[in-house]
């Protein structure tokens, strides 16, 4: 099981630094997890993820579970065996893919069933078999199956998802047989009462964190941040609050002053290989000719190894050229970067000055980053 405690609260936001120990390492919080779907970091290794300071990684079950399958995990010795890496994970039901697939599944009160995106061969995905996937990868912590919806979407069909995903998060935790932590994930969509219903229904089951689920889906960042300021009051606030699939610079700043702790997003490895950088001076489409012979850093105020080693000019050459090298050093920086921001983010909150802090981020980067 992991354990939570707060170090610090700021005296002015929700904003809070906190320690979430696990059996393969402590985490300090907030922190931003990359993500790894399929057993990687797209482009890392190991070594390298260690390099930058990440502590923690986020899988797959759901595509873990169609390549290789859950069973070859197990049998290497579990995923952090299997991919080389012994940090702590956290994996996702196939929750996620509820919504991203919503072509090539249909939803029951019972489960999922999905159509392979390898070979379009059907899957049911109870509450049950997402377990006793998520125990077989054996990651430190694991989510509960459940249902995200879009934005927009109607109130009947949101009150009805909410109350699925509660009845599938009871057979999650009642079908758990290790001890990894069960995280239960609130939804709701945009609508203040069915967040604070289900946050409520999900606190009742008792479980050693909460997700927030459901946002960062195409609604406006006002109303992401609307929806975070009423729900995340609802959730104790001895455990670790996590917004999945955010990893936009200026709405983690802003998520942290609301008081939520983890994040995840696949944005930095996916804009890095559409030649797209984070930096403390915006963004950087490195494919823009403008950048053909700049020679200075990628970002010159950013120590990380690429900026201390590799020009915009090279770097764009690489892009350019289709080369392998270019992704990596883009996907090396970005991570790099939101990793900085979050440990700025927490080092502002333990010095009390996190208002400071976020207030100075979000008006240098809020035009750069806000429509990310």
């Amino acid at each position: 099981m992991v354990e939570f405690k707060i170090i610090h609260k700021d005296k002015h936001t929700r904003a809070r630094a906190g320690i979430l120990k696990t059996p393969h390492g402590k985490i300090e919080t907030p922190v931003f997890m990359p993500v790894g779907t399929k057993a990687t970091v797209k482009t890392m290794t190991a070594e390298e993820l260690k390099k930058i300071d990440v502590r923690i990684i986020l899988s797959n079950a759901y595509h873990l579970y169609l390549r290789p399958g859950h069973d070859l995990i197990k049998e290497a010795g579990g995923l952090h065996e299997f991919m080389h890496w012994d940090g702590p994970i956290l994996t996702d039901s196939g929750g996620f893919q509820v919504f991203s697939l919503s072509e090539m599944r249909e939803v029951t009160e019972d489960g999922v069933e999905f159509r392979s995106v390898i070979d379009g061969s059907t899957h049911f995905f109870t509450p049950e078999k997402v377990i006793e996937i998520e125990e077989a990868i054996g990651a430190d912590i694991i989510m509960v199956l459940d249902e995200p919806t879009g934005y927009p979407v109607e109130k009947e069909y949101a009150e009805a998802a909410v109350r699925r995903t509660f009845e599938w998060a009871k057979r999650c935790k009642n079908s758990q047989k290790t001890d990894q932590a069960l995280f239960g994930v609130v939804q709701g969509g945009t609508y203040e009462d069915l967040r604070k219903m289900s946050a409520e229904l999900t606190v009742e089951l008792d479980f050693p964190g909460y997700a927030i689920g459901g946002l960062s889906v195409g609604e406006p960042h006002s109303v992401m941040f609307e929806v975070l300021d009423y729900t995340v009051p609802v959730l104790p606030n001895s455990r670790p609050r996590y917004v999945m699939g955010l990893g936009n610079p200026t709405s983690l700043i802003e998520s942290v002053s609301l008081g939520v702790d983890m994040f995840d997003c696949v944005l930095p490895t996916r804009i890095a290989r559409n030649g797209l950088a984070l930096t403390t001076v915006g963004k950087v489409n490195i494919r823009n000719a403008k950048y053909a012979r700049d020679f200075s850093p990628l970002d010159p105020g950013h120590d990380c190894y690429v900026c201390g080693n590799y020009t915009r000019a090279y770097i764009r050459h690489l892009v350019q050229s289709n080369e392998i090298l270019g992704s990596r050093l883009l996907t090396w920086h970005n991570l790099a970067y939101l990793i900085d921001v979050m440990r700025g983010a927490r080092e502002a909150i333990l010095e009390d000055r996190f208002v400071e802090f976020r207030d100075a981020y979000l008006t240098k980067h809020e035009k750069e980053f806000g429509l990310v």
